[in-house]
This record gives C-alpha cells, sequence and structure tokens, in this order.
C-alpha cells in the first residue's frame, strides 16, 4: 500500500516555537509483548533528506528493516536505545517502564535534546522534557521513523538471540508476542525467565497462575494493563 514519505514538518514547527536546535524522535518498540524488554530508541537527524524508503517500521518488510536500520545507524546525527526490563515493567507497570527506558535512551545521547518529538498521544516522559506528541509519528515524522526501525531491528535482533534456549516459543519470529507458536509453548512448558509476570495472560494458564506477581504502588494507583494482549488474541 503506498504511503506519503515522513517529513521534518513537526521539528521546524518545534524549532520555530520553542527555539530548540536539537531535536529528539522517540518511539518504542514491545509495549504489548508478553515477554522481553520494552525498548526505546532516541534518534537525532537534523533536517537532512533521510534514506528513500523510511516509514514505520511496522510497514517494511523485515529484509528491508534490517537494510534500512544499518543505513540509518550512519545516516543518523546521533541515536541511543534503552530499555525496560521484565522486571522493571513487573515492578512499576508499563508507562513508569517506558519512561524509564526512553529516559536511559534520551540520557545516552552525545547532546542533550532541547525537544523531543514522540510517537503516540500520551506523553509518558514528561518534565523536565519539552515533549511534543504525534499520533502515527512514525510514519509522519523523520526522526521517529528512523527511531522506530532502528529500535524494532534491535529488539528483534535481541529476542531472536534470547530465544536460543527456548526455541519452542518462537521468539525469532514473534519477538516476544502472543502468536500461536508462543501461547502454545507457554501453556505447554510455562513462562520463561524471560516474561512478563504480572501480566493478565497467565490468569487463563490455570497450571501456571500461581506464578503471576501482584503488583503494587505506594500512592494505591491500580496496575496499568495498557498494552496487554489477552490469551484469546
Amino acid at each position: 500500500m503506498p504511503y506519503e514519505p515522513p517529513t521534518h514538518t513537526v521539528e521546524r514547527s518545534l524549532r520555530a516555537t520553542t527555539g530548540a536546535k536539537i531535536v529528539a524522535g522517540v518511539d518504542e518498540v514491545g509495549r504489548g509483548a508478553w515477554a522481553g524488554p520494552v525498548t526505546v530508541c532516541a534518534a537525532v537527524t537534523g533536517l537532512r533528506r533521510p534514506p528513500e524508503g523510511l516509514t514505520d517500521s511496522k510497514l517494511i518488510t523485515p529484509k528491508r528493516r534490517t537494510t534500512l536500520a544499518g543505513e540509518l545507524e550512519s545516516w543518523v546525527t546521533a541515536y541511543a536505545l534503552g530499555d525496560s526490563s521484565p522486571e522493571e515493567i513487573d515492578s512499576m507497570g508499563m508507562t513508569a517502564a517506558l519512561r524509564l527506558a526512553a529516559v536511559r535512551a534520551l540520557e545516552a545521547l552525545p547532546v542533550r535534546p532541547e525537544a523531543v518529538i514522540l510517537d503516540g498521544k500520551h506523553d509518558y516522559l514528561g518534565t523536565p522534557w519539552q515533549v511534543r506528541t504525534v499520533i502515527k509519528g512514525d510514519q509522519s515524522c523523520v526522526a521517529v521513523a528512523a527511531a522506530s526501525v532502528i529500535a524494532k531491528v534491535r529488539r528483534d535482533k535481541m529476542m531472536a538471540e534470547l530465544g536460543i534456549e527456548h526455541a519452542d516459543f518462537g521468539f525469532a519470529a514473534n519477538a516476544g508476542y502472543p502468536s500461536p507458536v508462543h501461547k502454545a509453548a507457554l501453556a505447554e512448558r510455562g513462562p520463561t525467565p524471560y516474561h512478563r509476570m504480572s501480566w493478565a495472560y497467565l490468569d487463563a494458564l490455570p497450571q501456571w497462575r500461581h506464578l503471576k506477581k501482584a503488583r503494587s504502588w505506594a500512592d494505591g494507583s491500580v496496575p496499568e494493563i495498557e498494552g496487554q494482549l489477552g490469551f484469546d488474541f
């Protein structure tokens, strides 16, 4: 399906309205997975023309995505990645885990961005970062699209490596998301050390339900389940 290539429109707007000279695009991957970390990439691209075919990583074939990520890593001005582990996701909830991973990525950049374009409608970063949220920013904004591709390829590679010792779960193909192969292995063998153990999918597995971790927060807030996919997915 044809798609409009991403542009620098949002970045130009941010520069004009805030005076920011260094703008980072930020995107995550792994939010809805049952296993593995959530990974965030922060990319600074400037206003140069991007490599041909850049768009949201989900719209690109795996082969092309891998090639494009290699091109982007040498094309961007700077990029950095941050992860939050399954244990951190279980202990703090997804929003806080996303913020932790994003801060790790942003603080790992060689220069601190003066503004951030964040994919989606929710600002999970907050202060002190100056954030502009953009729905489908991974399709419309160059820096966010670049972050999307780099993050996806990096996390997919990580999940394939983790899956070597758990071949029945098919992590190399599903990246920890609930594919039929993943669900069948989970029902038979139970969760691996890489699974998120506070998530609702365990409620549908009577033989493993006792392993589910309860979450609690000092402020009494309700555990966040945004992005979780049910076992009958």
